[in-house]
């Protein structure tokens, strides 16, 4: 065999390889005559087939069964030979296939990146360090109270901001009636923003049985291209008034969020430690992000195309599932690749540059690690039968595996804040919680994000 290596692009390589037309032959003629002990052909006794005949009915086909098992082979041998790593499978084009002459064929592929490691103190970490506080509950409870609210009609007051009101309306535009835009019986809560704006305070105010026109402006940002920036009228009659009444504090109301004993002290522990614990698992997921993207703003490396394509082949099918799965009946290969392109790119970039690192740093984990085990506990820690949970998790291999990379990642976020530059910002539970702000470069060009 004679291999030939050809740089053709950063990552691409296509290697040219011969095989002698004899090799090719022996290998023939020795699983024809293999077959002769397997072969019945009428006039002649088993195991007694003549090669020629062999050769003339089955020669062709074995010919060509015997091309793509070396091809593979040798292409495998060949990449092993140069100590290449191919990213995805190698496409094998033949050049020359003619019985009696050398096979000549390319291989190309793309290989993965070399990576050299940066250091990791040019990423800037800021690290939010925050408390539940007794308002913070008190707000919380007050939250899950409004999510639980009933209503009672009222008819000796106007509707005010917070009221729901039960309407008939009318949209016309240019006095003509437009689609979608009238409605029978509607409930709305006044101040929740459904309706576009001057709708529902034009409603405040109101009594029973009123009847108003409102004078209102579809806004530019409208999703229906044909009302942006349209003045429109709204007849609206008010059919009923309901104000919001909230739920007692009491053991009907805690049995909702499974506290069935302990009262309201039972309660506002249990409320305090879902928020400690949603708490912690945002501040982690924040820092988790800085340092991802903070190693992506100090490492380039051009990434093979054969893995963004494949990862954006992933994305489609999440997104297809997102919007339904099969019942969508969305051909992910439909949606547009540049939808998924950056995304792909982050999601692959990351994957080479944590591999790196895992190898580099030589981060390892058992098969009963014990950080593996916590991680599954805390995740079940939030279901009313925990251990039912921790069960599933250890009997499924599948999802074992993928919270022992979730740790992997862990562990590289570790190693990463070990060297990085970080700083400790104190802040209210409410600013922890908020998603974070976009990324920005500080005056000295050190990467951060600001939380």
């Amino acid at each position: 065999m004679q291999v030939s290596l050809e740089t053709t692009s950063v990552l691409e390589r296509r290697l040219s390889i011969v095989v002698p037309a004899v090799d090719i032959d022996s290998k023939v003629e020795k699983r024809l005559k293999a077959m002769n002990q397997r072969v019945r052909l009428d006039g002649f006794r088993p195991g007694k087939v003549p090669f020629k005949v062999l050769k003339k009915r089955y020669g062709q086909r074995i010919y060509y069964e015997v091309l793509n098992e070396v091809m593979q082979r040798y292409s495998q041998d060949a990449i092993d030979s140069e100590s290449l790593r191919p990213a995805g499978s190698p496409n094998i084009e033949p050049k020359n296939m003619k019985e009696g002459e050398d096979l000549e064929f390319t291989v190309t592929f793309e290989v993965y990146p070399e990576i050299v490691l940066e250091k990791f103190a040019q990423v800037t970490i800021k690290k939010l360090v925050s408390t539940v506080q007794d308002t913070d509950v008190d707000t919380m409870i007050k939250t899950l109270r409004e999510q639980n609210v009933t209503w009672e009609e009222v008819e000796e007051r106007v509707a005010e901001n917070g009221d729901q009101v039960k309407i008939d309306f009318v949209g016309t535009l240019n006095d003509e009636v437009f689609e979608g835009g009238s409605a029978n019986d509607q409930l709305l809560v006044l101040g929740a923003g459904q309706m576009i704006p001057g709708f529902e305070e034009g409603l405040i105010g109101s009594h029973v049985g009123e009847k108003r026109v409102l004078e209102l402006t579809f806004p530019e940002a409208y999703h229906a291209e044909e009302m942006k920036g349209k003045q429109v009228n709204f007849a609206v009659t008010v059919n009923a008034i309901s104000k919001p009444v909230l739920p007692e504090m009491n053991d009907e109301f805690f049995a909702q969020y499974a506290i069935k004993e302990g009262g309201e002290k039972a309660f506002r522990e249990a409320i305090r430690k879902n928020m400690e614990r949603e708490l912690s698992k945002v501040i982690t997921a924040k820092v988790k992000e800085q340092v991802m993207t903070g190693l992506l703003s100090i490492h380039t490396f051009d990434v093979p195309k054969t893995l963004i394509n494949k990862e954006i082949d992933n994305l489609r099918q999440e997104a297809v599932v997102q919007f339904g799965g099969e019942k969508s009946n969305i051909d992910p290969k439909t949606l547009p690749v540049e939808m998924f392109r950056d995304k792909a790119d982050r999601r692959v970039k990351l994957g080479l540059l944590i591999s790196e690192i895992v190898k580099v740093n030589n981060l390892r984990l058992q098969e009963d690690d014990e950080r593996v085990r916590r991680t599954i506990e805390e995740v079940a820690s939030a279901y009313r039968q925990p251990q039912q949970v921790i069960d599933w998790y250890y009997s499924n291999e599948e999802q074992l595996s993928q919270v022992r990379y979730v740790v992997l990642e862990e562990l590289v976020v570790d190693t990463v804040l070990d060297a990085a530059q970080v700083s400790e910002v104190e802040c209210s539970y409410e600013e922890a919680v908020k998603p974070p702000q976009p990324i920005a470069e500080n005056e000295t060009g050190e990467h951060q994000v600001e939380t």
